[in-house]
């Protein structure tokens, strides 16, 4: 029997294990949909950066109550799950608490990590009441109806869940070692320090040992089974940021706030332009080639770079960003939260295309105008307040920038006050519709 369940452990474990590295394959090849960017210079100031906010959390407690609790949250969910070593082990040997043989710091151990679920359980109980008791602005947008509404709360609900099961577990297993009964006892005494299950044992007043023997395996094996099907879940859920913050904060911008990016095949030309000895008509000298892009700007989620599109897969869908945009305080329709979440259905969809087909087919759609609509682009300040707002390095308002290009360079369709301004500016050098010799005008006004 004991090998039986060591062979259902195993085959559970690969399962769980083939499926998650199935994922963070279709997750890495969508990704590379989009074009490469070299954002591997400065590797100190980067792991810096990725040490304080991705590790830290810096941005985070910027709002105490919310910030706080997550870090509660967070740093109890990833201490606790040094446990599923130990489970592990004992899974695949068949062995009980085999870390035991650690003696008192194994006890120090156990009474942090159960110190730490009830912490999270109560971290997780507040977000839930936080996020569908209370009216906060950003969890009542548009763009939460329905899926990310659920998503969110489902992973709250699994999360009270795996804590329980884990209290359960350890409760039911600290009943069995005070009945002394074999595979749990200990010559030694108690294995394992229990200072919140211990207060779960009322409940058990009256089990036999063969109950109590059924509901702590059953824990165990719903603690582990739960925590490979939480493994895999991630990637259909927003909470894929617990693995992408930290390369999506390494590879964020360090250049100053608001430096926007000019496209090099324009900024040549504007460097030929304006020198006066250059002959526009020369061949190019060897080794400066340049390649002249087959697009300006970004229609398509194929035409953002690989960090915009880790970006959208990294994004929370806090809606912090949301909260701090000026356009949509308002009242317009824009919101940096949806620009990130259209983004990466898009690439989903067309992600589910190359799984069904074996590669990319046109579907009829496109990310401009089917998920992201020009309202939502022109609304943008480009204020950089949902950059700075994001507490890991996610940058809304690249794409913004990169589908305004593409209206404006590909498709002349600029809103007509812009466009107005930009041919004063090509015919006077200022955005007014004032003579250039009448610039300094006002100079001479009493």
């Amino acid at each position: 029997m004991q090998i039986i369940t060591q062979l259902l452990f195993l085959i559970a474990l690969v399962a769980g294990i083939g499926f998650f590295v199935r994922n963070i394959r279709r997750l890495t090849r969508n990704i590379k949909l989009g074009k490469k960017t070299d954002r591997t210079d400065q590797p100190g100031k980067r792991f810096n950066k990725m040490a304080r906010i991705a590790l830290g959390q810096s941005k985070m407690v910027r709002r105490p109550i919310a910030g706080i609790l997550h870090i509660i949250v967070y740093l109890g969910f990833i201490v606790i799950n040094i446990e599923v070593l130990e489970i592990i082990i004992d899974g695949l040997f068949g062995t009980h608490r085999i870390l035991s043989f650690l003696g008192g710091f194994y006890d120090v151990l156990i009474a942090i990590f159960e110190i730490l679920a009830f912490l999270v359980l109560l971290g997780v109980i507040v977000f839930w009441i936080r996020r569908n008791m209370t009216n906060i602005y950003r969890f009542l947008s548009r763009e939460l109806k329905g899926w990310p509404k659920n998503d969110a709360n489902y992973i709250l609900y699994f999360e009270m869940v795996l804590m329980l099961l884990f209290l359960t577990m350890n409760a039911a297993d600290y009943q069995l070692q005070l009945n002394g009964v074999p595979h749990y006892s200990s010559e030694a005494g108690i294995v394992g320090a229990f200072p919140i299950s211990q207060f779960i044992l009322p409940i058990f007043d009256g089990m036999s040992n063969a109950t109590l023997i059924i509901i702590e395996r059953a824990a165990w094996w719903l603690h582990i089974l739960g925590i490979l099907f939480f493994l895999n879940y991630l990637y259909y859920s927003k909470h894929l940021h617990i693995l992408l913050a930290f390369p999506n904060v390494y590879f964020s911008k360090l250049e100053p706030k608001g430096k926007m990016d000019n496209l090099a095949s324009v900024t040549e030309e504007v460097k030929l332009m304006m020198n006066p000895d250059a002959d526009p008509f020369a061949a190019p000298a060897e080794g400066d080639e340049q390649e002249e892009p087959d697009k300006f700007g970004a229609s398509e989620v194929t035409d953002l770079n690989r960090i915009q599109l880790l970006n959208a897969y990294t994004c929370t869908e806090c809606g912090r960003c949301t909260a701090e945009c000026p356009a949509n305080q308002t009242g317009k329709k824009l919101s940096p939260r949806k620009i990130m979440m259209d983004t990466r259905d898009r690439i989903e969809e067309i992600g589910e295309i190359i799984n069904k087909k074996g590669k990319f087919e046109d579907d009829g759609k496109k990310l401009l105008d089917d998920h992201i609509l020009r309202e939502e682009l022109w609304a943008c300040t480009t204020c950089n307040a949902c950059v700075e707002a994001c507490p890991i390095g996610i940058d809304p308002m690249s794409i913004i920038l990169d589908m305004r290009r593409y209206l404006v360079m590909e498709e002349s369709a600029a809103p007509n006050e812009l466009a107005i301004a930009m041919t004063n500016i090509e015919n006077n050098a200022a955005p007014w519709p004032y003579n250039q010799q009448d610039r300094l005008n006002w100079t001479q006004e009493n």
